[in-house]
This record gives structure tokens, sequence and C-alpha cells, in this order.
């Protein structure tokens, strides 16, 4: 009895996961009506497949939605400034200054990305706490009489561990294109009397733009969708479009609209990197 339970079992499941298989492959017209899927601990529902917009009118006219998709670019776009601005700097110590030294900084830098995502995030919330090192440090400055709770659970936190985060990954894109700068390139620009300054601005900066922007577009496009930061230390106006997106596939069951949104970051990450694409393109060194 107990091997027909299972059997039927897993009949059953594989029927369920056909159809949604199905319905990812196939176009809308041949999938049908009723598709059968049933929510952790929930009843069993079904989800009509009909093709329409009416989902992709509601992320633009609900301005919860509006709001949370802005909050999410402004975000993507501090940690991806932020990035820029820590991860060039290094990257151009490290490939013109550093010398013999270069390669143990090399390796200094990337540790983080040897640590596991979730360790570095709650490490970040333990700092930031009201208990946190970070509260402790101002209180014995005495610039605050007190824990500032404001600093966890807001998208300053969230802004900051993602920064930590993904600034290796926009460091190791530019360190390539500096390294692959021919100094002779460099040594003719101050042989013909350019100051640093002008050889940095003239011959540099340009040549390793490919690097700065597959940089930035790592970390523009990884914030993005990240959902864990917010999860951790975001709270409730540190939510971000990933977040609702779980939300509405999880909690509130709402397939249809969550997919419309998940689509719509999909097609902002493709242009995205065509633009990226056909810029570094133009700017690579040949």
């Amino acid at each position: 009895m107990s091997d027909e339970f299972h059997i039927l079992s897993d009949l059953q499941i594989s029927r369920d996961c056909s159809a949604h298989f199905v319905g990812l492959v196939v176009p809308t017209s041949a999938v049908p009506d009723d598709v059968p899927s049933q929510p952790l601990g929930g009843p069993r529902r079904c989800h009509r497949h009909r093709w329409n917009f009416d989902n992709y009118a509601t992320l633009f006219k609900n301005p919860l939605y509006l709001q949370v998709l802005f909050r999410t670019a402004r975000i993507a776009a501090s940690v991806t400034l932020l990035s820029v601005l820590l991860g060039y700097p290094v990257a151009y110590f490290l490939s013109f200054h550093a010398g013999p030294r270069k390669e143990i900084l090399y390796q200094l830098v990337i540790v983080p990305l040897w640590v596991s995502y979730l360790v570095r995030g709650y490490a970040w919330k333990t700092i930031l706490g009201s208990d946190g090192v970070l509260n402790g440090f101002l209180q014995y400055l005495h610039i605050t009489h007190g824990p500032v709770s404001a600093i966890l659970y807001s998208p300053f936190a969230v802004v900051l561990m993602l920064t930590h985060i993904y600034t290796p990954f926009v460091f190791l894109p530019i360190y390539a294109s500096l390294e692959h700068i021919p100094r002779p390139l460099v040594e003719a620009s101050q042989d013909l009397g350019a100051s640093p300054r002008k050889t940095f601005f003239r011959v540099i900066l340009p040549l390793s733009l490919p690097g700065l922007l597959a940089g930035a577009t790592f970390a523009f496009v990884l914030s993005l969708g990240d959902f864990l930061a917010p999860l951790l230390v975001g709270g409730p106006s540190g939510t971000m479009i990933a977040n609702l997106v779980q939300s509405l596939f999880g909690a509130a069951y709402d397939w249809p609209l969550g997919a419309a949104i998940s689509v719509f970051i999909l097609v902002i990450t493709v242009l995205l990197l065509a633009v990226t694409q056909r810029v570094e393109k133009h700017w690579s060194f040949e």
C-alpha cells in the first residue's frame, strides 16, 4: 500500500511539474486553461493562463511598486558609484605603484570573495546593530549619546553591505584593463612632457574604460537583483524589487504579477548589457 501511495504521489508531482514546464516553453495559447499548483501548506489552486498586459499595467499604476522600483535603482546606482570610487584607485595603485607587493595586496583585495555571502551579511548586521561596533565607536567619541537605531534596517545599511560585497567584482575587471595598458604609451606621454595628471586623463583612463564599464555593470546588475542584503539589514524602508518578487511568488501567491516584474527587470538588464557592450567595443584598445 505504501509503495502504491508513493508511486501515485510521484506521478502527481511529475504531472504538475510537466504542466509548469510546458507553460514556460510553449506559447500561452497552447497551454491548458488550468495549470494545477499547490503552495506550501496551503490549499490546491489553479492559475489561469491568459496572454494580457494587465500585470505590466499594475506595475506602473501602483505607486507602491514604482516607489520600490525607484528605490532599487537608487540603491543600485549608489552601490555602483561607491564601488567604482573604491575599486578604481585600489586597482590603479596595484597596477602602477605597488611594485613587489602587488601579489600580496591583490590577494588581500579578493579575500572577501572567499567568505560566504551570509557570513558577511550577518557580520554587517552585527557591526551596524544597536550594540554593534559602529554605535560603540560613535558613543566612545561622544558623537552620539546613545545607540543610533536608524543605522541598521535602512537603505544606508543596504548600500554599505552591497558596496562591501561587490567592490571586488568592480576591482577585478578594472585591474585587468590597467594591466593590459602598454607601458610604453605611458612612458611616451611622460617623455613628451605631459604631467602625471594629464597622462592619467588622456592615456590611462580612456584605455581602462572597458574594464571600468564592465565593473560598473557587474555592480549595478548584481545590486539590482539582490534580495538577501535588504532582507538582512534593510528592513521595511530598504525593501528592493527582488524582495517584492519573492513576496509575490511566496506569501502573496500572485505569480502573474511576480512574473511581470521579473520580466521587466530582465528587460532592463538585457538593455543595460547591450548598451555597455557597445560602449566597451568603442573604447576597447586594439
